[in-house]
């Protein structure tokens, strides 16, 4: 009898799930000594870790990652991997933004231009690929080079192109690059989930990287993205990989420089309430999977997509 009473309490044990912890996390006043585990810093240093890197550290299954908004964008690169950073049905592994800005832009160096000829400069950033320029945090206006261009196409005032992984900008007269304030997307991707199942990620801004702002990478399951931005980036807002499932709600992805979503093969991807902008590149670029736009599916790619309930935002 008590055998049999041990074995109905382990599997009891087995099938509860364990109880989920909220991290905090600050980038103004936290600190990466504390636990996280209270929103306000206390004296027992258990209030919230100062990057969301540390978080994901300390961060076990079925746990809420919970950022403050600050003055300040949270500049980090953030990956998603395995079971430990997974959840379930009941308990989904959670970022929740509270409106931060996730962001992988860098300053251009003043002495990094070097003059190409008359008004025109350029500048080679560290990583080659997909570029942006920003001018005044927003990206600048782009001319396309053609493949086989021997060099910059003509460029007007404030205008800038990508050609060999350089960045070309046309200065105003009398004027130098360093007399703007000029900044390139220096980290390749604002989050990266891969081999997980059971995430959510809510209300956040993810800006101004070098490849994509969220790449489903492989094996991302059950991955909820819910009012969340994705916009400057310089391959695509948010790119679906191989054998990925997501749901995208009520969210705004727009002037990313190649697309605004990028769908690969053996991808499942729905989109609800969204908008897909085409105002630097095509809302959606297909190049497989299958996808669902509302409750129909697309094949194809689009220009653009404006769901009729989606809420009006502007990147």
């Amino acid at each position: 009898m008590r055998t049999l009473r041990s074995l109905c309490m382990l599997l009891l044990l087995w099938s509860t799930p364990a109880t989920a912890r909220d991290i905090f996390v600050d980038n103004a006043g936290g600190d990466d000594r504390a636990t996280g585990r209270q929103p306000q810093n206390t004296s027992e240093m258990s209030g919230p870790v100062q990057t969301i890197a540390k978080a994901l550290g300390l961060a076990a299954n079925g746990d809420t990652i919970i950022l403050a908004k600050t003055d300040q964008p949270y500049h980090e690169s953030i990956g998603l991997v395995g079971n430990r950073l997974s959840g379930n049905a009941q308990q989904p592994f959670t970022i929740r933004g509270n409106g931060a800005i996730l962001d992988g832009s860098a300053p251009v160096p003043p002495d990094a231009w070097q003059n190409r000829k008359g008004p025109v400069f350029r500048f080679r950033p560290p990583q080659m690929g997909s570029q942006q320029l920003f001018l005044d945090d927003r990206p600048a206006a782009r001319v396309i080079a053609g493949p086989q261009s021997k060099g910059p196409p003509e460029l007007q005032p404030r205008q800038w192109c990508l050609l060999d992984g350089q960045i070309y900008f046309c200065v105003e007269m009398n004027k130098l690059p360093s007399d703007y304030k000029l900044s390139y997307t220096r980290a390749q991707t604002g989050i990266t989930l891969f081999h997980v199942d059971h995430v959510r990620i809510t209300d956040l801004t993810v800006q101004d990287f070098q490849l994509d702002g969220i790449n489903l990478q492989n094996s991302a399951r059950n991955v909820s993205i819910v009012d969340v931005t994705c916009r400057g980036n310089g391959r695509s807002g948010i790119a679906v990989g191989g054998a990925s499932l997501v749901d995208i709600d009520r969210s705004l992805l727009g002037n990313n420089g190649q697309s605004q979503l990028l769908t690969l093969p053996y991808s499942e991807t729905h989109v609800r309430e969204s908008h897909l902008l085409s105002n630097t590149a095509p809302g959606w670029v297909d190049q497989g999977g299958r996808v669902y736009l509302g409750d129909r599916r697309m094949e194809g790619g689009l220009d653009e997509y404006h769901a009729a309930a989606a809420e009006e935002k502007k990147p």
